[in-house]
C-alpha cells in the first residue's frame, strides 16, 4: 500500500519529459517569431484584419542588418490595397485607398461581371495621387455597362485574389451627393458637401443641419460611437459645426475620424432645439433608443471625409507669416506654371498652393522642379470636379496658418503696374508692397484689382516667350475683378464667388485704381489652348461650355456655341486696343541683358 502511494507522487511529481520541453520551447519560439515579423511590417505594411492575407517564403537567415532584412522582407510580401471609398464621377471612378502606392504603374483596376463574379476584366489605372496626407486616390476608368463599378485593386502580375480590397467596402457614392472634405478650424470641423442645394452666393439657414461625428460609416447599421453637433454656419457647399468636446480637449483622438452632414427633420428645426451634442453609442438603452426615435427623421449624407490633425498645418505667430501667398486652382495647365510661378514670384509672392483638379499633364514634375529651384510650391490634389468655391474656402484656412495675404487668381492672369513702368520705377517685389502697407489695417481686409481680357492677337500658335509677351491685344473695358485677402478676417461661412470672399463684419475691401495696378487676363488665347476650356470648367456655379445654358454670360466666350469647333478669323477677335504694358515691363526687368531670353524660357535651352 505504501509502495502504491510512492510511486502515485512519483508520478504526479515528476519533472518534464524531453519531448513536453522542447514542444513548449518550439511554442514560444513560433510565437517569438510572428511577433518578430509584425514588428517588421508595422512601419511599412499597416496590418488589417479584413485584408492581411501574406504569403511567407523564409528564406535560410544569415547575418543580417534590420534595413536589408526589411527589404528581403518588403519583397517577399506583396499586400493587397484596402478600398476605403469609391466615388462614381461622370467620366471616371475615384477609389480612396488606405495605403501609400510607390509603384502605380503596376496597379490595376479589376471588375466582375454583374451577374458572375468570376468573370472579371482588369485595366490599368489612369492616374494615382497621395491624399490628405494619410491616402491615396486612385482614378479607374469607367466599365463596361455589364460590370459592377464596384472595381477592386490588383497588383500587376501578382496573384493575390483581388476580392480582398473588396471585403471591407463595397460601397460606391455618387458624386450629386456626398460629403467629401472636412477640416479643423480651432473649436470648430468646417465640412464640405456637394447635393445640398444651397443657393449660390448666400448665407443658408445652419438650423438645417448638423454634424456627425463616428469611426465608421454613416450607412453602415453598426455605428460605433457617434455624435451630433450642431452647425453654426452654412452657405454654399460648406457647413460649419462645433467641434465635441472629446475632441476639442484633444485633436490627436479625432485622427482619421469619419464626419457627415445630417439634414434635420422639419420638427427639429421649428420645434425643438438640439443640443450641443448628442451622443449614440452603439448598444440598446434607454438614452439610445429615445435619441434614435427623436432623431429618426435626421438623414445623415453618405460621406467620404475624415479629420486629420496635421501638425504641418499649425498656425505661425503673426510675425513669421509669409506677407504674400497665392492660391489657385487648375486641371491640365501646366505648360503656363512656370511664367505665371517665376513672374509673380519677382513681384513678391512667397508662397505658392496650387490645387489640382485632376492633372493629367505631368504637372507634378513641373512643381518639383520650381520646388527644388526655391519658387517654395506645394500640389495639393483636389479631385472634387467642380468645386473652385469649396477648394478656395479649404485653401484660405490652411493658407491663414502660413500667409498674412492670399492671392486668389488663375495661372492666365498677370498683375501689372502701368504708373510704376511709366515712370521708369523699380518693378520688384512691387505686389508685396502694396499688400504690407495695409497688413496692420484695422478696416481693409481685401484689395480688389479690375482684369483686362487679351485676345489671340492675331496668333495661330502658343508664343514660345510666354502669354506676357506674345498676347498684346484686348477688349477696352475691363471684365470682373481678383482678390488679395487678408485670411483671418474672413467671414466664418468662407463664403466666395471665386473673385472675391465675405468678410468680417467691420472689414471692407479696397478697389485700386486702374491706372496703379491691373491684371492682363489672357483669356482668350489661341485655339490650341483656348478649346480645352469646352472640356471641364473648375467652378462650381459656371455651366459647361458643352451645356445649352447661359450663352450670353461673360464665363463664355461671345457668340462660341457648345461645341469645340474653331470660329472663322478665330485669330483676329477680342481685339480692340492694343496694349503692349505688361509686355514691355516685362522685357525690360526680367530679360536676360545677353541672350534676350526670359527666366522661365531657360528650361528649353
Amino acid at each position: 500500500m505504501e509502495s502504491e502511494q510512492r510511486l502515485k507522487r512519483k508520478r504526479i511529481y515528476r519533472p518534464y519529459s524531453r519531448a513536453q520541453f522542447l514542444s513548449r520551447r518550439s511554442l514560444i519560439l513560433c510565437l517569438s517569431f510572428f511577433v518578430f515579423l509584425m514588428f517588421l511590417s508595422s512601419e511599412r505594411f499597416p496590418i488589417r484584419t479584413v485584408s492581411f492575407h501574406p504569403v511567407v517564403s523564409v528564406p535560410s537567415l544569415s547575418i543580417l542588418s534590420k534595413n536589408s532584412l526589411q527589404d528581403s522582407f518588403h519583397a517577399k510580401l506583396r499586400f493587397p490595397l484596402s478600398v476605403e471609398d469609391r466615388v462614381l464621377f461622370p467620366d471616371h471612378l475615384l477609389l480612396l485607398v488606405s495605403d501609400k502606392i510607390d509603384e502605380a504603374e503596376k496597379l490595376d483596376c479589376v471588375y466582375h461581371k454583374v451577374l458572375n463574379h468570376k468573370d472579371v476584366v482588369r485595366q490599368r489605372v489612369l492616374s494615382v495621387d497621395e491624399f490628405d496626407g494619410f491616402r491615396s486616390v486612385v482614378r479607374c476608368p469607367l466599365p463596361a455597362w455589364n460590370y459592377s463599378v464596384a472595381a477592386g485593386l490588383m497588383w500587376r502580375g501578382h496573384g493575390v485574389d483581388y476580392g480582398l480590397s473588396l471585403r471591407s467596402n463595397r460601397t460606391v457614392h455618387s458624386w450629386d451627393r456626398l460629403v467629401y472634405e472636412a477640416a479643423f478650424d480651432g473649436k470648430t470641423a468646417v465640412v464640405f458637401a456637394k447635393g445640398l442645394n444651397l443657393r449660390p452666393h448666400k448665407e443658408s439657414d445652419p438650423n438645417r443641419f448638423m454634424c456627425q461625428f463616428g469611426l465608421k460609416n454613416s450607412d453602415e447599421e453598426d455605428e460605433g460611437f457617434v455624435v451630433l453637433t450642431e452647425a453654426i454656419v452654412a452657405a454654399q457647399e460648406v457647413v460649419r459645426c462645433s467641434l465635441p468636446s472629446s475632441i476639442r480637449n484633444n485633436p490627436d483622438s479625432a485622427q482619421g475620424i469619419r464626419v457627415t452632414v445630417v439634414l434635420a427633420s422639419r420638427n427639429d428645426v421649428k420645434h425643438v432645439r438640439m443640443p450641443s451634442a448628442v451622443r449614440f453609442r452603439n448598444s440598446r438603452s434607454y438614452d439610445y433608443r429615445r435619441n434614435r426615435m427623436r432623431h429618426k427623421e435626421n438623414i445623415a449624407m453618405p460621406s467620404v471625409a475624415k479629420l486629420y490633425n496635421s501638425k504641418s498645418y499649425q498656425t505661425k505667430r503673426n510675425d513669421e507669416k509669409f506677407e504674400l501667398c497665392a492660391c489657385t486652382m487648375l486641371w491640365n495647365q501646366a505648360p503656363a506654371l512656370r511664367e505665371w510661378i517665376m513672374y509673380h514670384t519677382w513681384l513678391g509672392v512667397e508662397r505658392w498652393f496650387i490645387y489640382d483638379n485632376n492633372s493629367d499633364d505631368g504637372i507634378q514634375d513641373v512643381i518639383e522642379e520650381l520646388d527644388f529651384q526655391d519658387y517654395n510650391v506645394s500640389r495639393h490634389t483636389w479631385p472634387w470636379i467642380k468645386t473652385q468655391e469649396a477648394g478656395f474656402s479649404h485653401c484660405a484656412l490652411r493658407a491663414r496658418n502660413e500667409c498674412k495675404w492670399v492671392g486668389f487668381f488663375d495661372v492666365d492672369e498677370f498683375y501689372y503696374f502701368p504708373r510704376h513702368h511709366r515712370r521708369g520705377l523699380p518693378g520688384q517685389n512691387l505686389l508685396r508692397s502694396l499688400v504690407a502697407n495695409y497688413s496692420s489695417s484695422r478696416m481693409i481686409a481685401e484689395i480688389r484689382t479690375a482684369c483686362h481680357s487679351f485676345g489671340p492677337s492675331g496668333l495661330s500658335s502658343p508664343p514660345l516667350q510666354g502669354v506676357t509677351v506674345g498676347y498684346t491685344c484686348r477688349l477696352q473695358s475691363p471684365e470682373r475683378h481678383k482678390s488679395i485677402v487678408r485670411p483671418d478676417l474672413l467671414n466664418e461661412t468662407l463664403l466666395n464667388v471665386v473673385h472675391h470672399f465675405q468678410l468680417k463684419k467691420g472689414f471692407r475691401y479696397l478697389n485700386v485704381p486702374e491706372s496703379s495696378i491691373i491684371i492682363n487676363h489672357y483669356k482668350y488665347q489661341v485655339w490650341e489652348t483656348f478649346r480645352a476650356k469646352f472640356f471641364r470648367r473648375v467652378a462650381t456655379y459656371v455651366v459647361d461650355w458643352q451645356e445649352n445654358q447661359n450663352q450670353g454670360s461673360k464665363d463664355r466666350a461671345p457668340g462660341l456655341g457648345t461645341e469645340a469647333i474653331e470660329p472663322p478669323n478665330w485669330r483676329k477677335q477680342f481685339c480692340e486696343v492694343w496694349d503692349t504694358g505688361l509686355r514691355d515691363f516685362v522685357l525690360a526687368n526680367l530679360a536676360d541683358p545677353a541672350t534676350g531670353c526670359l527666366p522661365w524660357e531657360k528650361s528649353l535651352l
